[in-house]
């Protein structure tokens, strides 16, 4: 690469971090809501213990929480459009303090599913509305606007782990009171000094998300979104059972899967775009994914492999987030909240069935299936969007120009 071309690179990762104080307040809301996805990471074994719950059963944390994330999304451009960016984000805030708060009160596995679900809830209304607020509020374009989005949810899933092993160190019940509490602090900064943003002229309608994925370039990109989070869902819900760690020790993996998540989705992402394209760059990365996980199913009875895997598996899934989010923003003529939500309905999907579905196939048959199941779907990813990369023949011209 000459210097001219890095020197650019760095100029633009230096200009992606010049923002408005508004685009600051709800990166650091950002953050904190994707602490709230790792967090509960390290506490899984123990919830299971504490309850005499199988993998299968814990893992509907997750599927509640994806699920609802996923078809509360249609409706979040519905709500924002009408309430105000500002106001979406604080009720979106104000719903995760309330259901992480009352799961930290839980004492049964369903009851805790069910509020997670209602944490989903808030958590949709907040994800499809930041990820535009930033774009829109943005003084440095929408790709820099995007790294810089990655760059907190990055941080958050990195930080979310280690904060969570820490917690769940002391009780179960302390990752669902630390996101509550901090979650209050970003609900404070959002309030106090986050601007008013103008509502869009015309609301937006409960059929625009459908609408949305109407269009090839958008549909695609859900699809493999849905395919690869299988993998992604796996590695998250299911690995935790095999490292055969405390809470701490899993804290601390977890940890080291989400800085190098983080690093590579905003330094080495805009990188491999503009050299490769993004659909080649995405191709690969999930590909060396694919890979990843099927030698996590070969060796399912090695503690060291998953742990080394699950850290080496944040490298390459930090390049595709940033590849495949700036992409959507790209991939058809509508607002971007509308894109965001459209596609985030299709990829959540996939996040809800797959955690539940790790556990069942580990019980059915062996450790390995689980593994071996989110390899291939995560190639059924990369052979959907090979054959079907024809829709996105314009995504990197629209995403430089930008």
């Amino acid at each position: 690469m000459s210097s001219d071309s890095q020197y650019q690179d760095l100029t633009q990762q230096q200009n992606a971090f010049r923002q408005p104080l508004s685009v600051w307040v709800i990166a650091f809301a950002c953050v904190i809501s994707f602490m709230g996805i790792g967090l509960v990471d390290p506490i899984l074994p123990a919830i299971a213990k504490k309850m005499n719950a199988t993998p299968s059963q814990v893992s509907l944390l997750f599927t509640s929480y994806n699920l609802v994330t996923g078809i509360a999304m249609l409706i979040t451009g519905f709500v924002s459009s009408r309430l105000g960016t500002k106001w979406t984000l604080v009720v979106g805030v104000f719903i995760i303090i309330v259901f992480s708060a009352l799961a930290g009160n839980s004492n049964t596995i369903n009851s805790i599913v069910w509020l997670r679900g209602g944490w989903g809830l808030g958590n949709s209304l907040f994800l499809a509305t930041a990820l535009s607020a930033i774009v829109g509020l943005s003084a440095s374009g929408a790709a820099k606007a995007i790294i810089f989005y990655e760059a907190a949810l990055g941080i958050g899933i990195a930080v979310g782990p280690l904060l969570g092993g820490e917690l769940g160190s002391i009780s179960w019940r302390g990752p669902f009171f630390g996101v509550s509490v901090l979650m209050a602090v970003a609900f404070l900064f959002l309030l106090f000094v986050m601007p008013n943003v103008a509502k869009p002229k015309k609301p937006i309608k409960l059929s625009a998300p459908f609408k949305a994925l109407s269009y090839p370039g958008l549909l695609t990109l859900g699809g493999v979104a849905f395919l690869y989070n299988f993998g992604f869902f796996t590695l998250m819900a299911y690995s935790p059972y095999l490292m055969e760690l405390n809470e701490r020790g899993l804290g601390f993996v977890f940890f080291g899967w989400g800085l190098l998540l983080a690093i590579t989705s905003v330094f080495v992402a805009p990188r491999l775009q503009q050299r490769y394209g993004t659909v080649k760059s995405i191709i690969s990365v999930l590909s060396i994914f694919a890979v990843i996980l099927l030698v996590m199913g070969i060796g399912s009875s090695v503690p060291v492999v998953i742990m080394a895997c699950v850290v080496i598996s944040g490298f390459f899934l930090g390049i595709n987030n940033t590849l495949i989010t700036t992409a959507v923003m790209e991939s058809a003529p509508v607002e971007r909240s509308v894109a965001s939500a459209a596609y985030s309905f299709v990829r959540f999907l996939g996040g809800g069935i797959s955690p539940w579905l790790a556990g069942k196939l580990a019980e059915m048959f062996n450790p390995s299936v689980p593994f071996i199941f989110g390899g291939v779907m995560v190639l059924l990813g990369v052979l959907f969007l090979a054959v079907r990369r024809k829709h996105l023949a314009g995504i990197d011209s629209a995403i430089n120009h930008h």
